[in-house]
């Protein structure tokens, strides 16, 4: 799996674990409704750490937190093609 899909998985994971709707999550952490689709849905597959800190903040965890999983931890090196 690459580091988008972890992302991606992870976003959906929280939002499912605090029964939030991707609108709900949208008035919590301040990012857009169309940002956090367009992450989920493929069209931006390289979110930046604030827009992420502003996520982990809607979700009430840290930047720590969300990345702190056996997913993250056991993720291969990127292909840089």
């Amino acid at each position: 799996m690459n580091t988008y899909l972890s992302v991606k998985d992870r976003i959906l994971q929280l939002l499912a674990e605090h029964d939030l709707s991707i609108y709900a999550l949208s008035i919590r952490s301040g990012v857009s409704s169309s940002t956090i689709k367009s992450i989920l849905y493929g069209k931006s597959k390289n979110p930046g750490a604030v827009t992420l800190k502003m996520l982990c903040d809607g979700f009430g965890i840290s930047l720590y937190s969300f990345f702190d999983t056996p997913t993250f931890r056991s993720l291969e090196p990127e292909d840089l093609e």
